[in-house]
């Protein structure tokens, strides 16, 4: 993809904490990569649910310190899934072997683990599925209604191995021809989130430079691997990792909703 003549991004990138009212000006440069998981979809709900019956049992059965909520955010939000199994344990001194992505999800690994929250979140998702969040819809309507010069290419990535299954419960998989996710960057042994390389890569297949690209984030990790690919801007999606977190992450703004952009017109 060709792209345009760099645009100043206005209001959005010069104030260090800027608020909602600061996004006066939203341009999407030449691409827009999106997380999935709390950016799209409210899937981050089904897997805090399935994080939390992992974890609440296997921590009780271990005497650890109890799971509670912030623990998703500070060692599992946005990480692949085997990280976050290591991070969380890590958090209350316990190691176990890596074992393999093959283990059984009663297997006593880290991949058993992850595997066996795997289990239960494609059960909640086969049970429930999961409709995509309105505002982000129309956010990317707004993006496919632009043509020419003016066009916007999107992908996904995402750290979760079950993103092209997610996107197609919630309708959305034919507006992305490039989905990377925690199943191709295993495959190729692309470095996950916070890393940048997962989001380096979609920007490669979509013929755009990272620093003519958008990512927006819902988790620190994200952001962090945003700022850490210097892309062109960072936004962040507040759902509940907190608006300072993610500008101290990397984003350079926040909002609570893609339709924000939207409604109020800050969509250059």
């Amino acid at each position: 993809m060709v792209g345009r003549a760099a645009a100043p991004i206005g209001s959005i990138r010069p104030d260090p904490t800027p608020s909602k009212e600061t996004v006066s000006r939203f341009d999407p440069l030449d691409a827009v990569l999106f997380d999935l998981d709390g950016v799209l979809t409210p899937t981050a709900e089904v897997h805090q649910l399935a994080w939390a019956r992992l974890f609440e049992a296997y921590l009780a059965q271990r005497g650890a310190a109890p799971y509670t909520d912030q623990d998703y955010f500070d060692h599992i939000d946005g990480k692949p899934r085997y990280d976050g199994v290591r991070s969380l344990l890590a958090s209350r001194g316990i190691v176990l072997p890596e074992g393999d992505p093959t283990d059984a999800p009663e297997t006593e690994s880290v991949c058993g683990l992850g595997n066996r929250k795997n289990a239960v979140f494609t059960s909640v998702l086969d049970d429930d599925g999961v409709a995509p969040y309105p505002g982000s819809v129309a956010f990317l309507d707004a993006l496919a209604a632009r043509t020419g010069d003016d066009a916007v290419a999107v992908a996904v990535v995402s750290s979760s191995r079950n993103a092209r299954a997610v996107l197609t419960a919630a309708g959305l998989i034919d507006r992305f021809a490039v989905v990377v996710d925690g199943q191709v960057a295993a495959e190729r042994g692309i470095a996950g989130k916070p890393a940048p390389d997962t989001y380096l890569d979609a920007a490669a297949q979509l013929g755009v430079s990272a620093d003519r690209a958008v990512v927006v984030e819902d988790a620190t990790s994200g952001v962090a691997a945003g700022r850490a690919g210097d892309f062109g801007l960072v936004l962040g999606v507040d759902r509940g990792a907190g608006r300072d977190d993610l500008i101290a992450n990397g984003a350079d703004a926040v909002v609570d909703d893609l339709g924000d952009l939207v409604q109020s017109g800050s969509l250059a």
